[in-house]
């Protein structure tokens, strides 16, 4: 079969998008068997997600997507993902100056504020957070840890620490994995920079290891407004440069997204 594909990423968060009429019916062949071959890093294209597009369906939206992780789970939202979605619906006509994009996490809204060719820059309402816990106590291999337990849209454990001179991975693959998430979690480390900045590190459900993460960004920015950390707004420090956060009830996120190619998978 070929899967034609367009490849993007967000703060080198990278995805596969695929219009769902292009796809394989699911009665063909299972997507996320598709997901996890075509977002293989040695034996396929390589990407942290796969994401089927849909056009405009009323007037309420101007597409919509279903993203799968490159495991083959599928989950709710990318705050990343969904930017490189605006951007695929932007260069095809289907948008301009206003994106509005209905995902697992409801109608996301993204304002185009510079577009250079195929880089963009966009702000996105990320909604309000929703934290069930300020601070709990999560029991681990290690012993137990203080970490706040939020919603962005998709779950959320963010962990202050104050560096990253541990096994980081390893224990953001126990959280992600730990019998208090029956449908697991993202994970983030949060380390205080100052008063208005944070440094972070994720660990993504279904995915591992990312270098940025749009939700998991909102979610320790969250944390560390809720806890006193940092105020906003509030920058965020990531392995792929730095994301800005504003807080006015709901969260705004400004960040980039890139087309960087088109090609055919052969599955």
């Amino acid at each position: 079969m070929k899967i034609p594909f367009t490849k993007a990423h967000g703060a080198r968060n990278d995805f596969l998008l695929t219009w769902r009429a292009d796809a394989p019916e699911p009665g063909i062949a299972d997507h996320a068997v598709i997901a996890r071959a075509i977002c293989g890093r040695h034996t396929g294209i390589g990407a942290d997600g796969w994401m089927l597009l849909d056009p405009p369906a009323d007037a309420e939206a101007d597409g919509g997507i279903q993203l799968y992780n490159s495991d083959g789970s599928q989950a709710e939202i990318s705050g990343n993902g969904t930017r490189c979605a605006a951007a695929f619906l932007i260069r095809h006509g289907h948008a301009a100056g206003t994106v509005r994009i209905r995902t697992g996490a409801g109608i996301k809204t993204l304002t185009l504020l510079a577009r250079r060719g195929l880089a963009f820059d966009f702000e996105m309402n990320m909604g309000r957070p929703r934290i069930s816990a300020e601070r709990f106590e999560l029991g681990l291999s290690t012993g137990p840890r203080d970490v706040t337990l939020i919603d962005v849209g998709n779950p959320q454990c963010a962990v202050p620490v104050d560096d990253f001179d541990f096994d980081w991975r390893a224990m953001g693959a126990e959280i992600e994995k730990h019998a208090h998430f029956p449908n697991r979690t993202n994970v983030s480390f949060v380390k205080r920079v100052d008063a208005h900045t944070i440094d972070v590190r994720f660990w993504e459900r279904g995915a591992g290891e990312t270098m940025s993460s749009g939700t998991g960004s909102t979610g320790a920015a969250a944390t560390a407004v809720e806890r006193g950390m940092a105020a906003s707004p509030v920058r965020v420090m990531t392995p792929a440069g730095a994301l800005e956060l504003r807080f006015e009830g709901d969260v705004y996120l400004r960040g980039p997204a890139e087309i960087i190619g088109d090609g055919v998978f052969f599955f």
